[in-house]
């Protein structure tokens, strides 16, 4: 197990629940399970500078850099999504995954890695409310709390460049507001869903320098996140 790549998880879970001759499928079932490729579109722009130190603050203008703005990069990584029905028309669901991801500087940091290997497990809760269409294909809007939690961040050549010799990017908690559909194939408790998620997420990094925070930064993170995959219900 320890020579499985972190991000296999999700694909082993769901392949145990895919497999498993003990859950009878059922489209009316109580659970569903959805084992996912996911897209993860952050935005990651500073919304704010929250401290900057003098010095720090001087390289930069000796540097030309008017602004300090960031990117953070796209992803693709599997996603299970395990979802209850309360009712034909209510359900909550979650989700479990990694993301990584490295905040770029943009303007005239352009190029260059400010955060590098951010890992990401974007917890979230959403409950659901599902529209009955008197056909297979049932759409679905959503919304809930997410906590986006942060691994394993470093410092990226940027930031080394002025410094930086350590970075912290905090958890942060959120909201998410979903749509999608599901579609039934015949009475199996198999389907497929496609389902898109928008985060409202704004984690805060800190540079450190020798010790010393060096500079604070307020990130518009926001990320929309698409999904694609197989669904079993029972």
């Amino acid at each position: 197990m320890r020579k499985l790549p972190r991000l296999a998880a999700p694909l082993l879970l769901g392949a145990v629940a895919f497999s498993s001759p003990a859950l009878a499928g059922s489209a009316e079932g109580k659970f569903q399970v959805k084992l996912l490729a996911t897209g993860v579109l952050p935005d990651g722009g500073v919304d704010k500078i929250k401290s900057i130190d003098s010095g720090l603050a001087t390289k930069l203008a000796g540097m030309g850099v008017s602004d300090v703005d960031a990117k953070a990069n796209d992803n693709v990584v599997p996603t299970l999504a395990v979802e209850y029905f309360f009712s034909k028309a209510v359900s909550v669901e979650t989700i479990c995954c990694f993301t990584q991801h490295h905040v770029g500087g943009a303007a005239d940091l352009a190029g260059t890695r400010l955060v590098d290997h951010v890992l990401i497990l974007p917890a979230t809760l959403t409950g659901k409310f599902h529209l009955e269409t008197g056909g297979p294909i049932k759409p679905y809007v959503g919304a809930g709390p997410a906590l986006f939690l942060v691994f394993d961040e470093k410092p990226g050549a940027g930031a080394q460049a002025l410094g930086v010799d350590r970075v912290k990017m905090s958890n942060s908690l959120g909201l998410a507001l979903q749509g999608g559909f599901d579609l039934a194939l015949g009475k199996s408790g198999y389907g497929v869903s496609l389902d898109a998620k928008k985060y409202f997420i704004k984690p805060t990094a800190s540079f450190y320098a020798d010790g010393a925070k060096v500079l604070e930064t307020r990130h518009d993170l926001d990320p929309w996140v698409v999904s694609a995959g197989l669904s079993y219900r029972f």
